[in-house]
């Protein structure tokens, strides 16, 4: 495969999509309604990406396989067995996501074994590792974006539960009280996850009647308000009290690493992982919930989250740096006045238009592609050197080029 090639992407449909907006990216009025939840852009074996090689569509997987060098570059493919080592997604959601943390990768490749070994189909619902690998991603919004990211400081969230005053709570919460530290943090989690359901739902309804009082000056009461709409037995709906809630206005960018417990609330982004898809889910969901899995996987490290850095490295690129090494996020606005030139050492690119019209020209053979909003394409190591013209915004999946 020596050419840029359109990829023909697969969308998740999940209950918390979004019934609108993947579907006014790519043009889909006839899929409006359904709950669109993640556009895939990728080689993961669950939805790969299709793309034309011999004027036939073969799934991108595929295609890697069959020529790895050509399209991953020597010292990547050698570097991650041949395997593109990222998942691009574009994710909307209109409804909550599941309060959930992702393994590292030991974590991963002993929960694939033992999954196995118990013979657990990879489908069923029971079934918490999906592949061998772990699963850092970056999040970066389109909209504002709202979610739920890493625990707050201690004091905290002791001060918030102290506001909800919590009576059915008082035993759990004296356990992060009498040990405000990482040790404290687990045991107080732990008790939550594990109450008694009559204890649970008792304590969800002493939440929510003070939550509901004080709604209009903490935001993180009027989202348990609203996550107890959604899942009114669920312990999760404490979590906007225990874990930090964090708004990204368009262009900001967050990390979560593994063994970081998250829930992306409402919104639409860009989104940027480890190409995995192992989650394990500890609330607001009705889907397969394991709590001594998520508890193993959970690292229990307390403290405010910061946003990614985002550097300028080109007059019209903007790099989200993170510490992954399988995965970099780049931000591309061309027009008129600026034009993007790619680097010469570099492996296979994932590109998406999200905005305008732009043609992406091979510098050495010529090529030349026209894309629009919702259009991605391939960029293979093969082609080294390529030029965006026009006026567009793009999002560029990449590998770091120390790897390269």
């Amino acid at each position: 495969m020596d050419k840029i090639s359109i990829l023909k992407n697969s969308v998740q449909e999940y209950a918390w999509g979004s019934r609108t907006e993947i579907q006014n990216i790519i043009g889909d009025p006839g899929s409006l309604g359904k709950p669109m939840a993640e556009l895939w852009m990728g080689a993961h074996p669950k939805a790969p990406s299709q793309v034309m090689v011999d004027g036939e569509w073969l799934c991108l997987d595929k295609a890697i396989a069959k020529d790895p060098e050509s399209i991953l570059g020597k010292r990547v493919a050698e570097r991650f067995s041949n395997q593109l080592p990222f998942l691009f997604k574009v994710l909307a959601a209109e409804r909550p996501l599941s309060v959930q943390v992702h393994p590292n990768k030991k974590q991963a490749q002993q929960g694939v074994e033992r999954e196995n070994l118990m013979a657990i189909p990879l489908d069923a619902a029971n079934r918490n590792y999906k592949d061998n690998n772990h699963k850092p991603e970056i999040l970066c919004a389109l909209k504002p974006f709202h979610g739920l990211i890493g625990f707050r400081p201690i004091e905290e969230i002791l001060e918030l539960l102290a506001k909800l005053g919590i009576p059915s709570l008082a035993d759990e919460i004296t356990l992060l009280t009498n040990r405000p530290d990482w040790h404290g943090l687990r045991l107080f989690f732990s008790a939550l996850l594990c109450m008694e359901v009559s204890v649970r739902h008792e304590a969800i309804k002493q939440a929510v009647t003070a939550a509901e009082k004080y709604r209009d000056v903490e935001p993180a009461f009027s989202w348990i308000v609203e996550l107890y709409r959604e899942y009114p037995g669920d312990i999760g709906v404490l979590s906007p009290a225990i874990c930090n809630l964090v708004r990204l206005e368009p262009g900001e960018a967050i990390y979560v690493p593994a063994g970081l417990p998250h829930a992306y609330l409402r919104g639409l982004g860009i989104e940027l992982m480890a190409n995995s898809d192992n989650v394990l889910r500890g609330g607001l969901t009705p889907k397969q919930v394991n709590v001594n899995e998520f508890l193993n996987v959970v690292e229990f490290h307390s403290g405010h989250v910061r946003k990614v850095e985002k550097v300028s490295n080109d007059v019209c690129q903007f790099i989200y740096k993170t510490p992954a090494k399988e995965f970099e996020l780049s931000l591309i606005s061309v027009d008129k006045k600026c034009t993007f030139t790619s680097a010469m050492n570099r492996s296979a690119e994932v590109i998406i238009c999200l905005k305008g019209m732009a043609d992406i020209i091979d510098i050495v053979s010529g090529q030349r592609l026209a894309v629009s909003q919702g259009i991605s394409f391939l960029v293979p190591a093969i082609v080294s050197r390529y030029r965006i013209e026009g006026c567009a915004t793009l999002y560029r999946a990449s590998v770091p080029d120390w790897h390269l």
